[in-house]
């Protein structure tokens, strides 16, 4: 069963474009009980799309495989 932290993030990216910086501000953690965002990235639910001059104007967008995990809990 996935984490409820995993599909409040993948619910967030998913209402509206995001950028990386908003994520980031939202998102971030130094708190290893707390890795949303990192974990999202390593189980490839997630990914950042270039765009812009700096990675903070780049664009976060769900991949298919966070699309399907998010579906799936509809």
């Amino acid at each position: 069963m996935p984490d409820p932290l995993n599909l409040e993030l993948l619910t967030w990216i998913s209402t509206r474009p995001r950028t990386y910086a908003e994520a980031m501000e939202a998102w971030r953690s130094t708190c290893p009980r707390h890795s949303v965002w990192e974990d999202a990235l390593v189980e490839r639910l997630v990914e950042i799309v270039e765009c812009g001059d700096t990675i903070d104007e780049g664009q976060v967008a769900l991949t298919a495989q966070g699309r399907a995990r998010l579906e799936g809990q509809s």
